[in-house]
């Protein structure tokens, strides 16, 4: 279990949500590793994390991270499937299309999502849908909101989940709420049409989803 333990996490992805997440990670102590299609480019990466191939970053990894965009992330997890092979994938991208303008449409139909595509891709991985419904700022920082907000977990295999679990839990997460089976991921990757529409009216990311319920 993560909690209370320092991990080696392998994040994919150097945009935004990976260097967010790499920088967080590594202040709690953990030890990252974050994968780019070209090491060699110029990234802008947080001081002691190493950035490597996106075949290298899941090597010896407790959890990998999957931080990239929605649209190139099967073909790039497809592409490592080996390396991915029995460890557990935390899953935050979504599948968005702005080809249209915005808001962006799904490119995934009602019936299926992302998670459930790349789960397909990857059947020796335990994937995990979590935290893609919320800024990276917050994912790992639950407390910079003036009050208790909720996170979703959808993934078919219960270990992996409670892996998941217990790291949220280590950043202060209260409320996650699994959702089920990796099919219910397609009702969290749905609110983000909704959640772009509130950022463009509240002019700003910083703001997430609770769930309030009656009391038994």
């Amino acid at each position: 279990h993560l909690r209370g333990m320092k991990k080696k996490i392998g994040i994919l992805g150097t945009g935004m949500v990976g260097t967010t997440l790499a920088r967080d990670l590594t202040a709690a102590g953990h030890t990252v590793t974050i994968g780019t299609r070209d090491p060699q480019a110029a990234h802008e990466v947080p001081g002691g994390v190493v950035l490597t191939t996106f075949a290298q970053a899941p090597d010896g990894a407790d959890l990998v991270i999957n931080a990239l965009n929605g649209a190139a992330a099967e073909a790039v997890l497809a592409g490592i499937r080996e390396q991915l092979a029995d460890l557990t994938l935390l899953e935050l991208s979504n599948p968005l299309d702005f080809s249209q303008g915005f808001p962006p449409r799904l490119f995934t139909e009602q019936t299926d999502s992302l998670a459930e595509r790349i789960q397909r891709a990857l059947p020796d991985t335990r994937v995990v849908k979590s935290l893609n419904t919320l800024t990276a700022p917050l994912m790992l920082n639950p407390s910079a909101l003036p009050a208790p907000t909720s996170v979703f977990l959808s993934g078919d295999d219960a270990v992996a989940k409670q892996q998941v679990r217990d790291l949220l839990t280590s950043f202060g997460w209260e409320q996650i709420i699994d959702l089920g089976g990796i099919e219910t991921a397609r009702g969290a990757e749905m609110l983000m049409p909704m959640w772009l529409q509130l950022m463009q009216t509240f002019g700003g990311p910083m703001f997430n989803w609770s769930v309030v319920r009656a009391q038994e």
